[in-house]
């Protein structure tokens, strides 16, 4: 591959997102509800993966940006070219883990992120107490919301066993 196709040829085959149909007419960037909060709002990521550089999609994968999104596709519905940003904030987050360029101030969404992984990973569904586990033992926020478990485990809204899905075997091919 040359280096002219570089990181988003690589996108587009992986994703089928093709960033370069982006015209930055911001739309995404206005309807999105974490805009503020991001180091880099959704158009401006989507111009400097535009700019094909190395240093930019370095940027790009050390950015909070990327673990702020929600996929919540709200930028989808308004970008008048479809430029599927949601899936491409997926891609990006398995490249920044792969890479292990993870931004230091997403250290517990990244492990919300793998917790509710590793959860449909090994039930095939979300199973909320191994969520939390997991999460808890990511973070070692031990103590974080420990008042509302009893109450929830009362109503029943926290099975203590998980649910499993047939076809494990699908699961893991899926996984792979």
């Amino acid at each position: 591959m040359s280096e002219k196709k570089g990181f988003i040829a690589e996108v587009k085959s992986e994703t089928g997102v093709n960033v370069n149909r982006c015209y930055q007419c911001g739309k995404c960037s206005a309807g999105c509800a974490l805009n503020e909060s991001m180091d880099y709002p959704p158009s401006v990521v989507m111009r400097m993966l535009q700019t094909n550089s190395a240093e930019n999609v370095s940027k790009v994968l050390r950015s909070q940006a990327i673990w702020l999104c929600v996929s919540c596709q709200n930028c989808l519905t308004r970008c008048p070219m479809q430029v599927d940003i949601p899936q491409l904030m997926d891609y990006l987050r398995v490249q920044a883990l792969a890479k292990k360029t993870v931004n230091k101030k997403s250290k517990k969404i990244v492990a919300f992120h793998r917790a509710f992984l590793d959860s449909i990973k090994y039930t095939g569904r979300l199973y909320e107490v191994g969520l939390v586990a997991g999460y808890k033992a990511r973070t070692f926020d031990l103590l974080q919301d420990l008042n509302v478990a009893p109450r929830m485990l009362i109503k029943g809204k926290l099975p203590l066993l998980p649910e499993m899905v047939k076809g494990k075997k699908q699961l893991k091919k899926f996984f792979r």
